[in-house]
């Protein structure tokens, strides 16, 4: 029982993670120093746009070849050429990178990435999602009892005056929206185990006697 509790949590906090970072996670693609950029930098040195493919859709193809094979012609003239043949080929492989999630190009970025993204980052590298998930498990934990306590402390006052029940009726809607949040990420996953949290302890251990 104990241990079906403790796996419920598990996927709960790991699905709210990934739903609260997916646009810092998108953003991310778009930066000098995210997962694209270098692989670009070193396709235009080799001559070789085949590696760069796999960023970009299908009936992208054709957009994105035409601008390697330009700016690989143009990039060699000299140093400013190659500047700004490169930053050609870049913005279009992004944008139409972006294009493929459903997300605007705004533009190349020189930000650096958020902490979460360079976490995700080291975990593929390292080959373990231990650590990544251990921090992010610690940071929701803190963030949904931060709510709790704030609201709870607030219900204390609530009908004292209007403005300590508006003070409530803010923490409170902070707080059921995030536990909702939660809720909605983790049932959006479509995995058996949010199944089994909807359904209950019994449907649970049901399923767990299936495997």
């Amino acid at each position: 029982m104990k241990n079906r509790k403790n796996l419920c949590a598990f996927f709960l906090l790991t699905a709210v993670a990934c739903t609260a970072f997916v646009t810092v996670v998108l953003a991310h693609c778009d930066t000098m120093k995210g997962p694209i950029i270098p692989e670009a930098k070193a396709s235009l040195e080799k001559g070789d746009i085949t590696p760069i493919l796999k960023w970009i859709k299908p009936e992208c193809e054709t957009e994105v070849k035409a601008a390697f094979s330009l700016a690989v012609k143009v990039r060699g003239k000299s140093p400013e050429a190659k500047e700004l043949a490169d930053k050609y080929f870049f913005e279009t492989l992004i944008r139409l990178h972006r294009a493929g999630e459903g997300a605007p190009y705004t533009g190349l970025k020189d930000t650096p990435p958020e902490q979460i993204v360079l976490l995700a980052d080291e975990a593929l590298a390292s080959g373990s999602a231990d650590e990544m998930i251990k921090k992010m498990q610690s940071h929701l934990a803190a963030a949904i009892g931060e709510k709790f306590h704030k609201a709870l402390q607030a219900s204390k006052n609530k009908d004292k005056s209007v403005e300590s029940g508006r003070e409530y009726v803010e923490a409170y809607v902070q707080y059921m929206h995030y536990v909702e949040g939660i809720h909605t990420a983790l049932m959006s996953t479509g995995s058996r185990h949010s199944e089994g949290t909807e359904g209950g302890t019994e449907h649970g251990e049901q399923a767990e006697h299936k495997d």
